[in-house]
């Protein structure tokens, strides 16, 4: 059995209060908590003392001489995000910036819907003329509005079952999704409204393992079968299509964007947002998040740039790595 670490440094119970924040909003937070454990380590070994965080002090613990650039990368996110927590809470700590970001380039540049796309788009899936050999006119609208009103992967949605979709409390339950983690997912009530009209149409009387989003034998639908399905729709709503996409993936992009979007206008704290979209979306680190409010920046670089001052430091530079 691993033995228990020891924590020793002064700073040690704000780390630990810290940890404990994380791991409450969704993350399991098991690297990086060794991470904070060294860190620990670090601080009581070197003589520091009391609740301090100084450039010197952080710059020898994020840049070991002999890691490479992407663990540079984590402990710069990990140490700025403790940091902030520190100085929400009125101390007066050096905040490390996010420098050593991946400049790998992605294959793919998310398509973003404008509204009036968004409108013709779910208009056509909508109207889509009734089709007797499958249930995609029932399947369909509700699947499609899942994917863009929650972010949810193609792959999560279909595989959801009876058992993981609370109609009363509006909570999908994903398992196991792309980062092998669970998450819960809240929606709407306007999304849960739909998904109890249809659940009351089709799966009366369905057992707690039978597929939410089936095909017409009762088992999941293959993905494929969603992505002709969704070039049906994009042509029927004029909506141009080539090999770099629309996407059905893009539904998701689409869903964080408008997130981001629709925070900054408000005037949150993107630092405090971070974690929650990350949570939500299965994140398995902020990569993913940066990536979306990296495209938010582009895409609306006059809202950006009312917050930008005082967050630029969140938005990673140039190209990043595609969500995770």
């Amino acid at each position: 059995m691993k033995n228990q670490y020891q924590w020793k440094s002064d700073i040690s119970k704000m780390l630990k209060a810290f940890i404990k924040e994380k791991k409450m909003t969704g993350f399991k937070y098991e690297r990086q908590t060794r991470d904070l454990e060294r860190f620990d380590n670090y601080y009581y070994y070197s003589g520091y003392s009391g609740i301090r965080l100084t450039k010197p002090m952080l710059e020898k613990f994020i840049y070991g001489e002999f890691e490479k650039s992407s663990t540079h990368y984590k402990k710069e996110i990990l140490m700025n995000n403790f940091a902030n927590y520190l100085h929400k809470r009125k101390y007066g700590v050096y905040v490390p910036q996010i420098k050593s970001s991946p400049t790998r380039k992605s294959n793919h540049i998310p398509y973003i819907f404008t509204t009036d796309e968004l409108k013709r788009l779910f208009t056509a899936i909508d109207n889509y003329p009734i089709a007797n050999i499958n249930n995609r006119n029932i399947i369909d609208p509700v699947l499609f509005r899942l994917l863009y009103g929650t972010g949810l992967r193609v792959s999560e949605a279909l595989n959801l079952q009876m058992k993981d979709v609370n109609l009363d409390e509006g909570v999908l339950t994903i398992h196991q999704a792309k980062n092998n983690r669970d998450r819960l997912v809240p929606m709407t009530q306007s999304m849960t409204d739909r998904m109890t009209v249809m659940a009351e149409d089709i799966h009366q009387f369905k057992g707690k393992d039978y597929f939410f989003f089936p095909n017409t034998k009762g088992k999941k639908i293959d993905k494929s079968t969603v992505y002709c399905r969704f070039r049906d729709y994009l042509l029927m709503a004029d909506i141009s299509h080539t090999k770099a996409g629309p996407r059905v993936h893009d539904l998701r992009h689409n869903f964080s964007v408008r997130c981001l979007k629709k925070w900054v206008l408000s005037g949150e704290d993107i630092t405090n947002i971070m974690p929650y979209l990350a949570a939500y979306l299965g994140h398995s680190d902020f990569r993913g998040t940066q990536y979306y409010l990296r495209l938010t920046a582009d895409l609306y670089p006059d809202i950006i740039s009312r917050t930008e001052a005082e967050f630029g430091f969140v938005i990673p530079k140039g190209e990043v790595e595609n969500e995770k």
